[in-house]
C-alpha cells in the first residue's frame, strides 16, 4: 500500500476516534473520518496483542490492505478509514474477512457500487 494510502501518527488516529464516526461487527470496528479535498482514502490498522501473536496480527493487517487494494475502486476517496480488529477475526482465513469487512463497509454506507 502507497504510503499516501496510510494513517501512522498518533495524531491522525485521535483525530479519527474523536471526530469520527464508528460502525461495527462482530470481527471489526471501522471508524470513518469525512475528509474534504483529499485525491485518496487513507486507512489505519489496529490489532490488538490480545488477538494473537505478532504472525496472527501481521496476517490479519495484511489481509485488510489486500481487501482494501481491491476494493480501492469502490470505496469513498474522501474519507480516511481506521479499522480496529476483533478477538473473532483470528479464526478467519482470508476470503471471510473479505465477506466481513465488505459487509461493515456496507453499514457505513461507503461502498460505491
Amino acid at each position: 500500500m502507497k504510503k499516501s494510502y496510510r494513517i501512522k501518527k498518533n495524531i491522525d488516529f485521535q483525530k479519527v476516534f474523536k471526530q469520527g464516526k464508528s460502525y461495527a461487527n462482530r470481527q471489526f470496528v471501522i471508524y470513518v473520518l469525512k475528509k474534504e479535498n483529499q485525491k485518496n482514502f487513507r486507512i489505519g490498522l489496529s490489532v490488538s496483542k490480545k488477538i494473537g501473536n505478532a504472525v496472527k496480527r501481521n496476517e490479519i493487517k495484511r489481509y485488510l490492505r489486500q481487501c482494501f487494494h481491491e476494493l480501492e475502486g469502490n470505496i469513498k476517496r474522501d474519507n480516511d478509514y481506521v479499522i480496529i480488529a476483533r478477538k473473532p477475526a483470528a479464526e478467519m482465513n482470508f476470503h471471510e474477512v473479505n465477506k466481513s469487512l465488505q459487509h461493515v463497509l456496507k453499514v457505513a454506507k461507503v461502498l460505491v457500487s
